[in-house]
């Protein structure tokens, strides 16, 4: 069963603590919601299934996957380079070089790169509360 920001967590922490329920609510969604509308050269760009598919692999490298997913848009738009920075930054973040974050997107400018890293420190934030609030879930239960 599914266990969602949307329907589960963010109404439980609502409930526990409403004042940091609505911050963090407000914090997945603007640095989900950011975007220049640009990809390297490019201008005008929709980038939205790109950040869903960042955010959804962050999720997937927890163990959270969503059955309203098509999961084959990860492999289409994720270049293996941006898989292992993903990868190595959600869960090694010690092992983190700059040769690391070189070797992926290498025409795009900095400010997009920064903008994977919030995205990607943001979604393991949320999957991280997931399973603590997923544990609180099954203790009231």
């Amino acid at each position: 069963q599914d266990y969602t920001w949307e329907d589960h967590g963010y109404s439980l922490i609502n409930r526990l603590y409403p004042e940091v329920g609505q911050l963090l609510d407000e914090k997945f969604q603007v640095v989900y919601n950011l975007t220049y509308h640009t990809m390297a050269t490019l201008r005008g760009v929709d980038t939205s299934v790109l950040r869903r598919a960042i955010w959804n692999y962050v999720h997937c490298v927890f163990g959270i996957r969503y059955d309203d997913y098509d999961y084959g848009e990860v492999n289409q738009l994720l270049e293996r380079s941006l898989k292992v920075y993903i990868k190595t930054v959600a869960c090694y973040p010690e092992k983190t070089t700059m040769r690391t974050y070189t070797q992926f997107w290498k025409h795009f400018k900095h400010s997009e790169k920064v903008h994977v890293n919030l995205l990607l420190l943001e979604a393991r934030m949320q999957a991280a509360l997931l399973y603590a609030l997923r544990a609180v879930t099954r203790y009231m239960t």
